[in-house]
C-alpha cells in the first residue's frame, strides 16, 4: 500500500469525525480523498461518496435520535423533494452531461473536472452563508420567525440535485438551511442534516448509473473506517458550543472550496 493509500484510509476517520461533530463536510472530504488521494474516477468516486456517507450518516443520526436532537417535520419537509430530485439527476442528468463542456474562446472542460468545479463553487457559496449568518442573525430573532417550511422544501429539491450530480450528501447546504429557515439550534440542525443526508445519499446511490462497477471490498473498509470516526465526533459534539460549530463549519468548507478550485484549474 502506498503512502497515498494509506492517508486516503487514514482520511476516511475524519470524514466520519467531520460528519458526527458537523452534520456535514462528510461529502467535501471524501471526494478529495477518492479523486486525489486514492485516484478513483471522478464520476465513479461520486457513487462511492454517496454510499460512504449515507452510511455513515444513517449511523450517526441514530445517536441524535437517543438524545431528541432532530426535528422531524423539518426533515421531512427538506428530504422528501431531495427524494425526488436526487433519483432524476442520477437517473437522467448526470448520463446527459456531456464529455467535454465548452466555455469560451476554445477553452473547455472535461466532465470529471466540471463536476469538481461546480462542487466547489457551490462549497463556496455556502461557506459565505454560513459566516455571514453567525455574525449577522442572532438565535433570538431566528426563533422569532418561525419556520419557513416552502423554502425549507425549495432548498430541499435543490440539494438533491446537488446530491445527485456531484456525490455530495449536502450538509455543506443543508445546514445553513436548517439554521437559517427552520430556526434550529446548531446542534439539532446537525442531528437533522445527518438523518437527511442518509437518505439522500443512500437514495442517490441505489440511482446510480447501472455500468459502474463497484469494488465492495474497498468500499466496504473505506466506510466502515467512516462509521468508527462518526462515533468519536458525535462525541466531540457535546463539548463544543453550537456557534463556534457553525462558524468553523463556514471557514472550513471555504477552505476546501478554494483548494479544490485551485487543484482543478491552476495546478492540473
Amino acid at each position: 500500500m502506498t503512502t497515498l493509500q494509506v492517508a486516503g484510509f487514514s482520511s476516511s476517520i475524519l470524514i466520519g469525525i467531520s460528519l458526527g461533530l458537523l452534520g456535514g463536510g462528510g461529502s467535501i472530504l471524501t471526494l478529495p480523498v477518492l479523486v486525489y488521494l486514492l485516484h478513483i474516477n471522478p464520476i465513479l468516486s461520486t457513487a462511492y461518496s454517496l454510499f460512504i456517507v449515507g452510511t455513515t450518516s444513517l449511523v450517526g443520526s441514530i445517536n441524535y435520535m437517543k438524545q431528541g436532537l432532530i426535528n422531524y417535520s423539518a426533515a421531512v419537509a427538506f428530504a422528501l423533494p431531495s427524494l425526488v430530485t436526487v433519483i432524476l439527476a442520477r437517473q437522467f442528468m448526470l448520463p446527459h452531461i456531456p464529455a467535454r463542456l465548452p466555455l469560451w474562446a476554445g477553452f473547455e472542460l472535461t466532465k470529471p473536472v466540471a463536476l469538481m468545479v461546480l462542487f466547489a463553487l457551490i462549497m463556496l457559496a455556502a461557506a459565505y452563508s454560513m459566516i455571514r449568518e453567525n455574525k449577522a442573525v442572532s438565535v433570538t430573532e431566528r426563533e422569532d420567525k418561525g419556520t419557513n417550511f416552502p423554502v425549507i422544501a425549495l432548498e430541499g429539491g435543490l440539494v438533491g440535485l446537488v446530491t445527485g450530480i456531484v456525490g455530495a450528501g449536502g450538509g455543506f447546504l443543508i445546514i445553513p438551511t436548517l439554521v437559517l429557515f427552520a430556526r434550529l439550534p446548531m446542534k439539532t440542525a446537525i442531528g437533522s442534516s445527518l438523518l437527511i443526508i442518509a437518505f439522500n445519499s443512500l437514495v442517490g446511490f441505489t440511482s446510480s448509473p447501472a455500468d459502474q462497477v463497484i469494488d465492495w471490498g474497498f468500499l466496504s473498509v473505506f466506510t466502515a473506517l467512516s462509521v468508527g470516526g462518526i462515533f468519536l465526533g458525535s462525541q466531540l459534539a457535546r463539548y463544543i458550543a453550537g456557534q463556534h460549530l457553525r462558524k468553523a463549519f463556514g471557514w472550513f468548507v471555504l477552505g476546501m472550496g478554494v483548494f479544490i478550485l485551485a487543484k482543478e484549474l491552476l495546478f492540473r
